[in-house]
């Protein structure tokens, strides 16, 4: 099929990531503060996004599953609408104040999630290898439009609150389930031919899901590990910047803004990141994304009530995670037999999820114990592993791993 055929695979991707980004950047930019609401107390807070992240979770396998099974269009068209559906859950939790519906609706809002996930993987399908690290790094690019857009729809979410009758903070939940819906429909419409398609009727039937775990092991066990702890230090800092934020009386439109610059870091540099992968090598990125990640930690942390300096911190938070989470995809990409490397790749997303909702729930309770000082130290800790791994075999080979 060729460069055309990869070209309208990434060009469609990218369209969709638009779009999904700002049903994430306008949903989960008040999620913590909507949990706040309802039950009256910072420390329930986290549960935003480690509901989120559970269902993005409990999503991944499946999806990964109907990908091989079905390609990866009807597999990602599912995640985006199961998104959609939560969405309205929330809305609905936001209305009658119940917080088991507000948790299943983000839990279900973990689908987009998903599926936005695994987009990343699906630009690498059909990718040269010299091209992987690229290819991903475009699809993640896109998201930048949208997730920056999202947060900053918080004033036009609650006027749209206003006119429908429902709690302000459940409006931008309403751009949410719109922008999702939107972007299962382009999913369903045109990404065509498939990814994933199989092509051949005499072929072998797909491999199930435990096929993929003998394969975890060496660059792929490497690449899974960042992805997860990356994400997990990511996820710990950002869930409870709104609270900490909000507790030191900023306004509604700043911590907006702190969460757009802080998206806007997790996107917008990601051809760059995807160049150094593809140019450097995978170990080389993830060990700087590293190291951006533990200064990020010592920044917001140290940050009091300086609005700025928690912003600074929040950016680098995001392009420490870009860096680790694009090498690590094109890694594990790289490491992994075609036959079943969906199904890795679902495993992998499923770890960094569960690591996610990890570091959001142990977030809310080590703010509620300690600070947010103590909580970003703890979250720096979690690069540790990853540094181990690489730099001690970096020198005994003198040479990058792939």
């Amino acid at each position: 099929m060729g460069w055309g055929f990869q070209r309208r695979t990434v060009g469609t991707l990218a369209l969709v990531q638009v779009v999904g980004g700002i049903g994430n950047g306008a949903g989960l930019a008040v999620g913590a503060l909507l949990i706040e609401d309802v039950t009256g107390s910072a420390g329930w807070a986290g549960l935003t996004v480690v509901a989120t992240t559970l269902g993005a979770a409990l999503f991944t396998v499946p999806l990964s599953n109907f990908a091989v099974h079905r390609g990866r269009r009807p597999a990602l068209t599912t995640g985006w609408l199961g998104g959609a559906l939560g969405a309205l859950a929330v809305v609905a939790g936001a209305e009658w104040s119940s917080l088991p519906l507000l948790l299943l609706g983000f839990l279900l809002f973990g689908g987009s999630t998903a599926a936005n996930l695994q987009s990343r993987f699906a630009a690498a399908d059909r990718a040269e290898p010299d091209e992987v690290g690229r290819s991903i790094s475009l699809v993640i690019w896109a998201t930048t439009i949208g997730s920056v857009a999202g947060p900053n729809l918080t004033g036009p979410g609650a006027a749209t609150a206003r006119a429908l009758g429902i709690p302000e903070l459940a409006g931008p939940q309403v751009f949410s389930g719109v922008a999702f819906t939107v972007a299962g429909l382009l999913t369903w419409l045109m990404l065509r031919p498939d990814p994933l398609e199989r092509r051949d009727a005499s072929a072998p039937p797909p491999p199930r899901t435990r096929a993929a775990l003998p394969h975890v092991r060496g660059a792929t066990a490497l690449a899974i590990g960042t992805m997860a702890l990356s994400h997990a230090v990511m996820v710990a800092v950002m869930a409870l910047t709104p609270v900490h934020m909000s507790g030191h009386d900023a306004a509604l439109s700043v911590i907006g803004l702190t969460i757009s610059l802080h998206i806007a870091g997790m996107f917008a540099l990601s051809p760059l990141f995807g160049w150094m992968t593809d140019r450097w090598g995978a170990e080389p990125t993830i060990l700087l994304g590293q190291a951006v990640l533990i200064a990020a930690c010592g920044i917001a942390g140290t940050a009091g009530h300086s609005n700025v300096q928690i912003t600074i911190g929040l950016i680098l938070l995001g392009i420490g995670w870009s860096m680790s989470v694009i090498a690590g995809a094109a890694l594990l990409t790289r490491s992994v037999d075609p036959t079943v490397r969906p199904l890795v790749q679902g495993f992998s997303d499923l770890t960094m999820n569960l690591a996610g909702a990890a570091g959001g729930l142990l977030a809310g309770l080590v703010v509620a114990v300690w600070n947010f000082g103590t909580l970003t130290a703890v979250a720096a800790v979690l690069t540790l592993p990853i540094i181990a791994a690489i730099v001690p075999a970096s020198r005994r080979q003198g040479v990058r791993l792939t």
